[in-house]
């Protein structure tokens, strides 16, 4: 009977860790989430008030007063009602599964703000003993909070088709939700990173997305052409040093011009809402080595650089509306650098900070975020490469990670599609050979079509 009932366990035990091994999303749902969800709201009042999420109150209360002992050793208990303080919680609703963990809204406590919540979520997660707690408020008086149980980003996927114009999927965020960057909703990005972040990672994984697309792609590439040159095939230009650097600005600023000028012409306040026949093609603009642009050896060279800034801070003001994009990288992003940095990262909404040596660049990056973004960029680890934090389309901050693209599939696919790229003359001159169609608006690519077969021809 002993060694039958011994056997069972055994087996039990380890038909369950088989279940977890190789099916955790059933396994999760029918048995991890529900005794998960026990335990949270058992253990809540107690979590709530050693994080101080508690608030006294004043209730009426029973209690039991001990009176006076007489000879006989016998106690005169007198009952009555009496006032006391007690510690109350806020109240939660009951928790719902998510795909890597589980999330619970809680209901604030008079005085309370979601502030609140988001500076205690490291204590919250070491009570409940998660991978991370994130906190976000949709309505007035609530708070959710998402817990994540392990860290989704170990293990990513591989880079995916991009199925729309101007937009790419380059990773996942820690919520499981494709990372996606769209030109269309956030036209100028500020990418920062060390060597060996993944800054180089993500810039070929969108130049993988991007090789596709009806798009003219242009490259600053200030380390002697070193990284862009690759690519030359699928760009349609292409500056290495600060002269050329100084040219290609001009030319976007002139390009820029002309494009309000048609767009003033047909009445349009952007180039999207011009006819498909007269829209030119976009622009998406790849900075390397952003500080490069702005550092300065003598005086000589002060000229140049003030209006190289200029013509850069030109372009992101006032080139989402005729179709010029920013992506800029760099591993050193400070104000020391002068106030033409500061002023073009005020432009840029879409920030990504991957892992960097120094925290002025951090708070370069994030400093107008949520100060915990600044903390959880600090700790990311050097040994994982591609993680980052970023903020961007939602107003919200994430950690992300970018799927692995090797500088050879970046090859393959700029040499695959160099029949894509528009010459930079015609693309000055606005020739009919790079307008936009309605149908490349739409949808530009099928979606069982691999990014190595689509037009091909």
């Amino acid at each position: 009977g002993l060694l039958l009932t011994l056997g069972v366990l055994a087996a039990s035990a380890a038909g369950l860790w088989a279940w977890r091994r190789w099916h955790h999303r059933s396994y999760w749902l029918c048995l991890g989430f529900p005794l998960t969800a026990v335990r949270v709201r058992l253990t809540w009042r107690k979590v709530a008030l050693g994080c101080g999420l508690t608030k006294k109150r004043q209730r009426f209360w029973f209690t039991t007063v001990p009176g006076l002992i007489s000879s006989t050793g016998l106690v005169r208990v007198k009952r009555r009602l009496q006032r006391v303080a007690v510690d109350t919680k806020p109240w939660m609703w009951p928790p719902m599964p998510t795909r890597h963990g589980w999330r619970v809204t809680i209901r604030l406590l008079e005085g309370q703000i979601p502030e609140d919540y988001a500076a205690v979520a490291e204590r919250l997660a070491h009570s409940w003993r998660v991978h991370a707690v994130r906190v976000s408020s949709r309505k007035r008086g609530r708070v959710t909070l998402a817990a994540t149980i392990r860290d989704p980003l170990v293990r990513i996927d591989q880079l995916p088709v991009s199925t729309e114009l101007l937009k790419v999927t380059v990773g996942r965020l820690e919520t499981g939700s494709p990372w996606v960057i769209d030109f269309r909703t956030v036209p100028h990005w500020l990418n920062a990173g060390a060597t060996q972040s993944g800054k180089s990672n993500l810039a070929n994984a969108l130049i993988i997305g991007l090789s596709p697309q009806p798009v003219a792609l242009v490259g600053f590439d200030l380390k002697g052409g070193v990284e862009f040159t690759p690519y030359e095939p699928r760009l349609s230009a292409l500056a290495t040093s600060r002269a050329e650097c100084v040219q290609l600005l001009d030319d976007l600023v002139a390009l820029m011009v002309d494009r309000m000028a048609a767009c003033r012409t047909a009445g349009a306040r952007n180039i999207w809402q011009l006819p498909s026949d007269r829209r030119p093609v976009p622009v998406v603009v790849l900075v390397d080595e952003l500080a490069e642009l702005y550092l300065m050896a003598d005086k000589s060279e002060k000229d140049e650089i003030a209006k190289t800034s200029t013509a850069l801070l030109r372009v992101a003001q006032l080139g989402r509306a005729f179709g010029i994009y920013l992506f800029c990288c760099g591993q050193r992003i400070g104000s020391d650098l002068g106030p033409g940095v500061t002023a073009l990262r005020a432009q840029c909404s879409g920030r990504i900070c991957h892992r960097v040596n120094d925290p002025e660049t951090a708070t370069m990056t994030l400093g107008d975020l949520d100060p915990a973004a600044l903390v959880s960029a600090r700790a990311i680890a050097s040994d994982t490469p591609g993680v980052a934090i970023v903020a961007g389309q939602d107003g919200q901050w994430y950690r992300a990670r970018s799927f692995y693209v090797s500088e050879q599939a970046a090859e393959v696919a700029t040499r695959t599609y160099a029949g894509l790229t528009p010459s930079w003359a015609g693309v000055m001159a606005g020739t009919h050979d790079t307008q936009v169609t309605d149908a490349d608006l739409a949808e530009f690519l099928d979606p069982d079509t691999t990014v190595l077969e689509h037009r091909k021809s």
